[in-house]
């Protein structure tokens, strides 16, 4: 599939004229293949304007959503970077391509591994995905530069803010099943500093410190 001229339109019509302005973030966009982390059958679709289903309930997300996550987690080349929901890996990707190392953690099995294939299909070695609660975080490598969570949360777990480092970003979408609000925190002189972004719609963060699987 001939994708350069897609991706350089999804660029420009989804991102750019929507806001975001950091160049290392467009430049990483350009260079990653979004329809590598779909089916087959949603190629056709992978440089539109919507989420798409990556099969178990969950989605890749919405073009311009993953570059205004990204933009707000202010990813330097030296970071440690946390990613709780890797799906289908794009957002890892793309983090992958910004940080030092990330580690993503995906509680369903048959996406942590396909995610892990199309990562190592596309040569990318710095992210590694592990099958895990992700509202729980990942203690053994903690604390991180920065984390992000690509599910929507009932609140802001404190497993999480404890595993950033000072200094350190979360973004987090934050709120009901159905809607949330994208916050930026930020860890400063020990305190937590909070921002919000926008309205937006995740899949539920389940787990330990998300809503509660039973209810799934």
């Amino acid at each position: 599939m001939d994708c350069g001229h897609l991706i350089k339109q999804m660029v420009e019509k989804q991102i750019i004229e929507r806001g975001i302005k950091n160049q290392r973030v467009l430049s990483v966009f350009l260079s990653i293949p979004r329809h590598k982390f779909v089916a087959p059958e949603l190629m056709r679709c992978a440089y539109e304007d919507c989420p798409l289903s990556i099969g178990s309930g969950q989605t890749i997300s919405q073009p311009y959503m993953v570059a205004l996550m990204t933009e707000l987690l202010q990813v330097t080349e030296k970071m440690k970077v946390l990613e709780i929901g890797a799906g289908s890996g794009y957002q890892s990707a793309i983090l992958g391509a910004l940080a030092a190392e990330v580690y993503s953690l995906e509680r369903i099995e048959v996406l942590a591994k396909t995610a892990a294939v199309t990562l190592s299909s596309l040569g990318i070695e710095n992210v590694h995905i592990k099958i895990a609660d992700g509202s729980v975080g990942f203690k053994e490598r903690q604390p991180f530069d920065a984390i992000m969570v690509t599910a929507g949360a009932p609140r802001v777990p404190q497993a999480l803010l404890d595993q950033l480092a000072e200094g350190g970003r979360l973004v987090i979408p934050v709120g009901n099943r159905f809607s949330q609000e994208l916050m930026c925190l930020q860890k400063k002189d020990g305190k937590i500093l909070e921002t919000r972004s926008c309205s937006c719609i995740f899949v539920p963060l389940l787990g330990q410190q998300g809503w509660s699987v039973d209810n799934e």
